[in-house]
């Protein structure tokens, strides 16, 4: 199941909000990374997670959308990358069949079917 799609904004509110409330790492937890987020709660009564949240808050906006997508909404990025290949794919297919329909028709020759066809498998790749 997809996850909805995580804001940078929010994550770095969340992270700079680790600096000053008496735990950190809720910006972990809402990154879908829940192991680091448990580790920074563990250490939340030394300084270590409080200097981190600070540095990932200034890296979080840092980042343009691009990037920040990149590093933590992949799940959904190769969710809609993986359907647009699937509907690029089925619309060549049909465009095979209806080029194979004109072929059986007479209506082109078999070498301009066989030029389309290879034309059309190279969109794919």
């Amino acid at each position: 199941m997809l996850t909805k799609r995580k804001s940078r904004s929010v994550a770095a509110v969340l992270a700079f909000s680790g600096t000053l409330a008496p735990i950190s790492g809720l910006h972990k937890f809402y990154l879908g990374q829940p192991l680091w987020g448990i580790l920074y709660v563990l250490l939340s009564w030394t300084p270590i997670p409080k200097v981190a949240s600070t540095i990932e808050g200034v890296w979080y906006l840092a980042q343009d959308e691009e990037a920040f997508d990149r590093n933590f909404n992949l799940g959904k990025l190769a969710a809609k990358s993986s359907q647009k290949v699937i509907n690029q794919v089925g619309a060549i297919a049909d465009a095979m069949r209806e080029l194979d329909a004109l072929r059986q028709d007479g209506l082109i020759s078999e070498y301009e079917f066989e030029q389309k066809r290879r034309q059309l498998l190279d969109q794919i790749s």
